[in-house]
């Protein structure tokens, strides 16, 4: 098999799949693949990839397409019978049957992908409003909760290495002529710790912020104890504003309360009122802190530095977010991210569902507080 046939029948295939691929496209995958050979699926997937796609959105439906003409490739059969072959994209859907009632024709490949799976891995700056409103639906399927802790309040216990419940040990008493033959026995209870997420709705961040203000959304409906604001010239409490059920009255209550949408940022400064006002006076104690943003700072980089550590001194976790960290070679080399790095327990990316899935489970994954925080360069190096 040469790699002319072996071009020219793929190209032959992606047409059948609705791709648009030109004879000039062909040629130049037969000259990658006499430089890379035809042995190695890795190097053939990718000198197709950058030879034979010309739209992103054709990207799915070239994975779906090699994977097949590969799998028969490798099992003998001649490429030619494979181009031959019809070839019929589908779209699994969650409300669609499992069988329509046309059976396909003997000499037809039928491949199915399913869009959930597409849109988990796509990047929140390309989607659309109907992607993102699809996104947020599955985000309200994640579980965002952290740890419980200790709460003062105690509650009834089975275990006798409890506290005695002097209280109910009586009054079981009476049933017994004042005899306490049964003791009960009350322990603390345990409660979610309290979410706080921190927004940056500065210019930078505007590709990713819409999606992240579903997110936050779907946070708060998701459990109780939340509390959301944004970062941007001035620091903006939009708890009660997303705390409505319906998204759409969220999401557009939020949009009017927050005045400097895809302005300027100064994140150290916004920083500084939300520990002064809210954050150390109780609202951060405890909590498990999510800051969203790209660490781009117009302020002064040591202020930053300096609240984060202030947070992070009163905080159970920080969990940092940034959506550029899944750049290929990214490094925090941003004033505002490198001063703020040494004072996190967690840098996550944060560019799809998919890396909002890993978020999930950082937030619950719990350290006690026990461990230093990691260095700058184990957090930039963690692909958590």
């Amino acid at each position: 098999m040469t790699a002319e046939r072996m071009a020219v029948a793929f190209g032959r295939v992606l047409r059948g799949a609705g791709l648009r691929v030109p004879i000039d496209s062909v040629v130049t995958f037969v000259q990658c693949l006499d430089a890379v050979g035809i042995t190695d699926r890795n190097r053939v997937y990718w000198a197709g990839r950058t030879t034979l796609v010309r739209r992103p959105e054709d990207r799915e439906a070239f994975n779906v397409a090699f994977a097949v003409f590969w799998d028969r490739l490798t099992a003998g059969e001649d490429p030619d019978d494979i181009a031959e072959q019809s070839l019929s994209l589908a779209v699994d859907d969650a409300d669609s049957s499992a069988d329509d009632g046309s059976a396909p024709s003997e000499n037809s490949i039928s491949l199915r992908f399913s869009a959930v799976e597409t849109l988990r891995s796509k990047d929140f700056s390309r989607c659309s409003d109907e992607e993102l409103a699809e996104a947020q639906r599955l985000m309200q399927r994640l579980r965002f909760v952290g740890s419980p802790r200790r709460s003062l309040r105690l509650r009834a216990h089975r275990s006798q290495r409890a506290q005695v419940d002097v209280r109910r040990t009586v009054r079981s008493s009476f049933a017994h002529l004042g005899e306490p033959v049964r003791r009960e026995w009350r322990a603390p209870s345990e409660r979610l710790r309290r979410l706080v997420v921190l927004l940056d709705v500065s210019g930078s961040m505007e590709p990713y912020a819409r999606a992240f203000l579903r997110f936050m959304h779907a946070a708060m409906v998701g459990r109780q104890r939340v509390e959301a604001f944004t970062l941007g010239t001035r620091l903006t409490r939009v708890t009660r504003e997303l705390s409505h059920r319906d998204p759409d009255k969220a999401l557009a209550r939020a949009s009017r309360q927050v005045a400097d949408w895809s302005g300027g940022t100064r994140i150290g400064e916004c920083l500084r009122m939300f520990n002064d006002r809210w954050g150390v006076r109780g609202l951060a104690r405890g909590a498990i802190v999510v800051v969203l943003s790209d660490g781009w700072d117009r302020g002064n980089p040591e202020e930053l530095g300096e609240q984060m550590q202030r947070l992070g001194r009163v905080a159970h976790r920080v969990v940092w977010v940034n959506p550029l960290k899944v750049t290929p070679g990214y490094a925090p080399l941003a004033r505002g991210m490198a001063a703020a790095l040494p004072h996190v327990d967690a840098f996550v990316e944060g560019h799809s569902l998919e890396a909002l899935e890993r978020l999930a489970a950082v937030i619950h994954d719990d350290h006690n507080g026990t461990s230093g925080r990691p260095t700058a360069t184990a957090l930039v190096g963690s692909r958590a």
